[in-house]
């Protein structure tokens, strides 16, 4: 039924972009090309009526968006080989009514396509920079252009299709509050990145665990800072909490380094006794070995300018005392082999731990991409960045990838480019997560 909806509507776009030629050969042409006129303009007002049933109206858009440029390939191949069946019109005498066919084509499918184009760029977030730019770069070059063009169509429409689904699934699971656990959620970054004011490290995943019943605060530490230091900040925010909720515990959700600071404010500076669990996240508990390597080999010199590049523009976004090399330095496998040995987890406190695999270099993004070659040759597989045999920590250990050659970056474990891709779905994965959390009583 929708294949036939939209060679209809394909069809309308057509007689209204080859309107002279209708106007000048059909008897009662005049009274066709009005009413496809009329149904052209309503198609750029309301591209499918089914798309009204969306829950959200930036993926009504997208979709609508999507169907216009759907009529527009239909309309535009179907005009492209009438145009070149009458092309002999050129030598008969008929070239100035061609032209004036062929100038009416380009403007109708002009309204037509940049009506669907401008809908989903400014709807679609799965579309990405990468392939808007490609996008732009290949609209002039024919066949090519169609080609990205129903890549385009084909992102967005899934876009529309599981985000829709997901707000529905969302708003029909809220009711069984699955993730309202007993204790809060303290969810903590890892380096070189911060989790407010000008970051949203966790991506889509607080959002869809607040919709099912959770309460979620944020460890606001610096964004590179050594173990101990982090470790400083977060006992403290966790003792803030407890005092001014009165909640008694956290349950900490730590990703990257975070895991690493989160252990050693439990074991050493006195947070066991407000925490009820700790989850880490493709935390480096063994450390790097390529960070040895690159620490070791890089002149002092040079780690010193990017330190003290790092530092000064982390200043501006908010750290009080960033600390680039102290917290580089701490992720090497020889610190964590060190540290390891005199934090030992404190009992009562539930430690557990997830891990994920890239399985191609290409299927992470920059610089993950590039850092995975690295890390493989020195540690193994890995995520990117933590190798395989890094992540266990703890009572339980989940180890997560997806089929094929993309597999599960450290990024997508926060929902860091709001990706959606096949094989897992990240947030469906926190509420799994947290819902477990709650199972246990926590």
């Amino acid at each position: 039924m929708t294949a036939v909806r939209r060679m209809i509507c394909g069809g309308i776009v057509f007689i209204t972009a080859n309107a002279p030629f209708f106007l000048h050969s059909f008897r009662g042409g005049l009274w066709v090309w009005c009413l496809c006129l009329i149904f052209f303009v309503g198609l750029n007002i309301v591209p499918s009526a089914a798309n009204r049933k969306l829950p959200k109206r930036q993926y009504r858009i997208c979709a609508d968006g999507c169907e216009l440029l759907i009529y527009f390939l239909i309309s535009v191949s179907a005009s492209t080989l009438w145009l070149l069946m009458r092309f002999s019109d050129i030598f008969s005498g008929g070239w100035g009514r061609w032209l004036g066919d062929l100038l009416c084509v380009i403007a109708v499918e002009g309204v037509i396509f940049l009506g669907g184009i401008v809908r989903v760029y400014l709807t679609s977030a799965q579309i990405g920079i990468k392939w808007r730019l490609i996008g732009i770069l290949c609209g002039f070059i024919p066949i090519v252009n169609l080609m990205v063009l129903m890549k385009l169509i084909r992102i967005s429409l899934e876009e529309s299709r599981f985000e829709s689904e997901k707000i529905i699934k969302t708003q029909e699971a809220g009711a069984e509050r699955m993730c309202e656990t007993k204790y809060p959620l303290l969810m903590v970054h890892g380096v070189f990145f911060r989790d407010f004011k000008y970051f949203n490290y966790w991506g889509r995943i607080p959002k869809e665990l607040e919709a099912r019943g959770a309460t979620i605060y944020y460890g606001n530490h610096q964004s590179a800072a050594s173990v101990e230091e982090s470790a400083g900040e977060l006992t403290a925010r966790i003792r803030e909490i407890v005092e001014k909720t009165g909640c008694g515990k956290v349950n900490i959700i730590a990703h990257s380094k975070g895991g690493l600071d989160c252990r050693y404010a439990l074991s050493k500076l006195g947070a066991a006794p407000y925490t009820a669990s700790l989850t880490t996240v493709n935390t480096p508990h063994r450390g790097c070995v390529f960070a040895d390597y690159l620490l070791n080999k890089i002149p002092q010199a040079a780690k010193d300018k990017v330190a003290d590049t790092y530092n000064a523009a982390l200043k501006k976004a908010g750290d009080e005392n960033p600390d680039f090399l102290a917290a580089v330095t701490d992720l090497t496998a020889s610190a964590c082999e060190k540290r390891n040995s005199y934090i030992k987890d404190v009992p009562g406190v539930y430690y557990q731990s997830v891990g994920s695999k890239l399985n191609k270099a290409s299927g992470g993004r920059f610089p993950l991409n590039f850092s995975h070659h690295l890390v493989n040759y020195f540690d193994g597989p890995n995520d990117g960045l933590v190798a395989e045999s890094s992540f266990p920590w703890g009572e339980d250990y989940t180890f997560l990838t997806a089929e094929g050659e993309r597999g599960i970056s450290h990024g997508d474990m926060i929902d860091l480019n709001r990706e959606n891709f096949k094989g897992f779905d990240v947030r469906e994965f926190y509420v799994e997560l947290v819902s477990r959390l709650k199972r246990r009583g926590l």
